[in-house]
């Protein structure tokens, strides 16, 4: 579906956006009150990435698998070219935790990065212990739908969703990533954020 020209403008007329704090993505304006929590994981160098590494930064953050033959040489394809819109802008970084750690290990990633010119100054692949991150994907960042719906904690998580958060730790989009027009509005959104007060 492509935006008129008068749904642009009105995008771009837009201050600010909403914020998502619930499982069903609905947007709400008010005071936001669900946070990305703690999280401790091990990048692609072997370096541990918290919280702490994207404090005061707009970051996208996804959940992938190296071996996945489906969606995710899409969602890898779409962050590398968010990585080169913006290579030069600090303020911007990008995150994405695997949702295989048994076979995802550390070399494992940095392989894969290597492959797809990840830079690993603004791109961090993240592995760790599976219940923390599946804990991570369906409590912090409600990017597993099943699990939403069934509650059933043995399903394996794989999801399309592209998750912007802002530099204080709120989510503040949700983006199809294998799709190249929700990639853009990913970007206009951030634009917007950057622009927040």
């Amino acid at each position: 579906m492509f935006c008129s020209c008068k749904e642009k403008k009105a995008e771009q007329s837009v201050l600010s956006l909403p914020y998502f704090n619930t499982a069903d993505f609905t947007p709400e304006w008010d005071k936001p009150n669900h946070k990305i929590p703690e999280f401790s994981f091990i990048n692609q160098n072997g370096e541990t990435v918290t919280n702490m590494t994207y404090k005061g930064c707009i970051y996208i953050a996804d959940f992938f698998f190296t071996s996945c033959p489906g969606i995710c040489p899409k969602l890898t394809k779409n962050m590398a070219i968010l990585q080169e819109g913006y290579k030069n802008d600090d303020a911007i970084k990008l995150l994405s935790h695997t949702v295989m750690p048994w076979k995802d290990s550390v070399s494992v990633l940095k392989d894969y990065g290597s492959k797809n010119n990840v830079n690993p100054e603004k791109w961090h692949l993240l592995t760790g212990d599976k219940d923390a991150l599946y804990n991570m994907a369906r409590t912090g960042y409600f990017a597993d739908e099943d699990f939403t719906k069934t509650q059933d904690e043995s399903n394996f998580i794989h999801t399309e969703n592209f998750v912007l958060v802002d530099k204080d730790g709120y989510i503040r989009g949700v983006y199809n990533g294998t799709l190249e027009i929700d990639v853009e509005r990913l970007k206009r959104h951030i634009n917007i954020l950057k622009r927040e007060i």
